[in-house]
């Protein structure tokens, strides 16, 4: 462990989430020790796509802890990881295809989740209804709509539109506890923004 103080609480949520989580996909997971294996695999099922630092900070463990136990898992197929960017991203095996761990990805980042948050409130939005809504400027909001589009999850075609605006709502709404309270705000009042087809 590093010089850090363990947050005991923390990590006895953590250790129930995990054991909830294996009645799922981790029923198989192999018991160590310590339980820090069980503890990040139930931590990845409700915070799909953080990445390695996010993992290592919010479990308080050390890095080469953390680094040990992901391999191991991902070794085991408990866990998948991707590269994203700078980063790279955590999962739980097999449970995401690969726009939905793109999308978590982008989902895990304030301005593009902000975005999509904005454009699922209004599918109409503009640049700058977009800037004032993350409260960033109009420069920012296009460099992140590039980068949204080369991803396959926003289309600047005709304005800005949302590609599978259904599956980002509900990857938001599934796990808005894991981002910020402006999301689970949003998840809260989720069911308006649902179009059902006739």
């Amino acid at each position: 462990m590093g010089d850090r103080g363990v947050d005991e609480g923390r990590r006895a949520t953590l250790r129930r989430v995990a054991a909830l989580g294996a009645v799922g996909p981790f029923a198989g997971l192999a018991e160590d020790d310590s339980g820090i294996r069980e503890t990040i695999a139930g931590y990845l099922a409700t915070t799909p796509g953080a990445h390695f630092s996010k993992i290592r900070d919010d479990l308080d463990l050390a890095t080469g802890e953390t680094q040990h136990h992901l391999k191991r898992l991902e070794r085991d197929g408990t866990v998948e990881s991707h590269r994203d960017g700078d980063y790279r991203r955590y999962f739980p095996a097999r449970e995401f295809d690969d726009f939905e761990r793109t999308a978590l990805g982008f989902l895990r980042r304030e301005t593009p989740r902000g975005m999509v948050i904005a454009l699922l409130r209004d599918g109409d939005a503009t640049a700058s209804d977009l800037a004032a809504a993350v409260d960033v400027s109009r420069p920012t909001i296009s460099n992140h709509a590039a980068d949204l589009d080369a991803a396959g999850l926003l289309s600047r075609e005709d304005g800005y539109s949302l590609v599978r605006p259904e599956r980002l709502l509900t990857l938001l709404v599934s796990y808005a506890d894991s981002f910020d309270a402006a999301t689970v705000r949003f998840a809260r009042e989720a069911d308006q923004f649902i179009s059902v087809d006739a």
